[in-house]
């Protein structure tokens, strides 16, 4: 298992000498750029004259909620609920009581924890006053972990659907349109639960763009999308929703918030940490010993293994020295890819892994040896997809040692099974949860 902190403390590693402990730096650093405890002081207000109240939801919200605890005066007033994915709450800081509870739940398909968390915490935002501050804390994992679903539908539903959305490919922005248009506290709604009182919410980013409304499916903040919109994605994607929630939403009886309304005006929104800010804090790791990084987008999206394959040719052409990049280098990327799961023959296993270890799949077997060429692709949050693993690593030889081990790269990228195959290998990236999440991180190191 990598240790981060040590990963972070000590000096990057030399890329000729250990290219796998300097990629292994880079994404410790990028982690690290987005914890928590390193963002949140300059967004804090002063106490209310009523009580402040946290809420919250994410895979980073229990780190969160720590840092607000080290941060606030200790003789205010604070409490609240958070929920975070199962096994993501930090240890807490000597000396610092909580004051904060923290919960944990299903990620990423819902369980019957993350809905008695959402129904505690809408009764709590309703229990809030003119005087009280509601400060949210908000993160990726959010939507999963903050379920509450509306009139029509059930828990077992919901988790039908979301499991649907999850293997459809569909992109993250379609699958929050759905979830909140089918949800009683996202969208917006946790916010206008909180009636006069004062609302701030604290972001970690994790959706290309930046867009607040994407984040855990906005809870906190107007929602430009439509029933229509949910309703529409629900058809093309033929998703298992009742009947009488499709004829609700085609009256348009389930829509949330919109921009602009009167209850806005109490409500501020800052976004604390960004997968722009820690692939910047990666690259600055890179050429403190003396490697050009290059960030191409922290907003890539699309099929994992495509967007792979498209990584691989671009390194390809570094090492050949006909690209836009001279070697040496390190080429950096983030975003939100995909992976659409593949039908399966009767009896064949089902496959395992994420998109970060799928991207890696479609990148060792579009690289096809390209010497010179070393690479790690890991989810921010310390797990990819629902294995144990952030992501993985692939070497010149990914290929060969994976034909010699009996895991050829074709075989388990058509299973839609990377876990096996970079298990079998030896070249998993092992974190354990960061306690944040700025979704995927990718690094190309072209020698």
């Amino acid at each position: 298992m990598l240790d981060l902190h040590t990963l972070t403390t000590a000096p990057v590693p030399s890329p000729h000498a250990d290219p796998r402990g300097f990629l292994a730096a880079l994404y410790a650093h990028a982690v690290k750029r987005a914890l928590p405890l390193h963002n949140t002081a300059p967004y804090l207000p002063a106490p209310p004259p009523g009580r402040t109240v946290v809420l919250g939801a994410g895979k980073a919200a229990g780190a969160m909620a720590q840092a607000v605890e080290a941060l606030w005066p200790t003789d205010a007033p604070l409490s609240g609920l958070v929920v975070t994915r199962y096994h993501h709450t930090p240890p807490r800081p000597p000396g610092v009581a909580p004051r904060i509870e923290v919960l944990e739940a299903a990620h990423p398909v819902p369980d019957a924890a993350g809905l008695n968390a959402a129904q505690r915490m809408l009764a709590l935002a309703q229990s809030l006053t003119a005087d009280d501050l509601a400060l949210c804390l908000v993160s990726g994992g959010g939507s999963a972990l903050l379920t509450l679903p509306c009139e029509g539908l059930t828990l077992a539903d919901k988790q039908a659907i979301n499991q649907a959305l999850l293997m459809s490919g569909a992109p993250i922005a379609d699958m929050n349109c759905v979830r909140k248009h089918l949800s009683r506290i996202k969208g917006g709604r946790l916010a206008a639960a909180c009636g006069a009182a004062q609302v701030l919410t604290l972001l970690i980013s994790d959706v290309p763009g930046d867009d607040p409304e994407a984040i855990a499916s906005g809870p906190t903040v107007p929602d430009s999308s439509t029933c229509a919109d949910a309703l529409a994605i629900i058809q093309r994607l033929n998703l298992p929703v009742p009947d009488a929630v499709c004829a609700a939403l085609q009256r348009g009886d389930l829509e949330s918030p919109k921009p602009g309304g009167e209850m806005w005006q109490r409500h501020s929104t800052h976004i604390i940490a960004t997968p722009q800010q820690s692939l910047q804090a990666a690259a600055d790791a890179a050429r403190s010993v003396g490697i050009p990084a290059h960030i191409l987008s922290d907003e890539i999206e699309g099929e994992s293994r495509d967007i792979g394959s498209m990584h691989a040719a671009l390194a390809r052409a570094v090492a050949h020295r006909r690209g836009a990049f001279t070697a040496p280098c390190v080429i950096l990327s983030g975003g939100e890819t995909t992976v659409t799961v593949r039908p399966r023959a009767p009896g064949q296993p089902k496959g395992r892994g994420g998109r970060a270890g799928e991207f890696c799949l479609g990148l060792a077997q579009a690289l096809q040896g390209q010497t010179g060429v070393w690479a790690l692709a890991a989810d921010t949050d310390g797990i990819d997809g629902v294995e144990h693993n952030a992501g993985a690593f692939v070497t010149p030889d990914t290929l060969a040692r994976a034909d010699a081990a009996g895991v050829p790269v074709a075989r388990h990228l058509h299973g839609n099974d990377a876990f096996t195959c970079f298990e079998k290998l030896g070249d998993l990236c092992v974190t354990g949860p960061t306690h944040t999440n700025v979704n995927d991180f990718r690094a190309l190191l072209i020698l």
